[in-house]
């Protein structure tokens, strides 16, 4: 990101050429250091040595997490999806942050919600509580963007935290 100043504030423009207050920036950067590191957020019970033991697993043997035995083809797929969605989300928080919640609604319906592609795709996979966590986190995604609708923030911070908690649920549970 690079930064310049308007009207005294200090922005930032992404790679992508849009523009950020420093506290949209750095929100943007706190919700996707969750994604990337979503165990260095959850209390761990005491447990930090097996969570750094799981960082330290690079395509490793058994991290404790279930396999869902995907095909190359189909592991490449499903990682783009989930980058779809990570980008939807960092959407997501730019249009609450410009206060777009219109947009962010959209957003939330059309790339994270349960339509009927997403329900084709989560009924392949052959393990059920996979595909019933993936329901669940496009349930969600339509229930955030109602939400959204309301343009209150709070509320809206509210239901994304929901959403992106089946991210961290679904990622500290499977692999593909």
């Amino acid at each position: 990101m690079s930064s310049l100043a308007v009207d005294g504030q200090a922005r930032y423009t992404t790679p992508g050429g849009e523009i950020m207050t420093i506290k949209q920036a750095l929100l943007v950067n706190i919700l996707l250091s969750m994604c990337v590191f979503p165990t260095s957020f959850a209390d761990d019970g005491g447990h930090a040595g097996s969570q750094m033991k799981h960082h330290d697993m690079i395509g490793g043997a058994d991290d404790g997490r279930i396999s869902l035995g995907l095909s190359p083809q189909m592991k490449a797929h499903q990682l783009a999806n989930m980058r779809s969605h990570v980008e939807a989300i960092r959407a997501i928080i730019g249009l609450i942050g410009s206060g777009d919640f219109s947009s962010a609604s959209e957003t939330a319906h059309s790339k994270l919600g349960l339509t009927e592609e997403m329900k084709t795709m989560c009924n392949m996979f052959d393990n059920a509580d996979f595909t019933a966590l993936g329901l669940k986190f496009h349930e969600s995604a339509d229930v955030l963007g109602e939400t959204l609708k309301t343009e209150d923030v709070n509320s809206s911070l509210t239901a994304l935290n929901t959403t992106m908690g089946y991210c961290v649920q679904c990622h500290a549970t499977f692999r593909q």
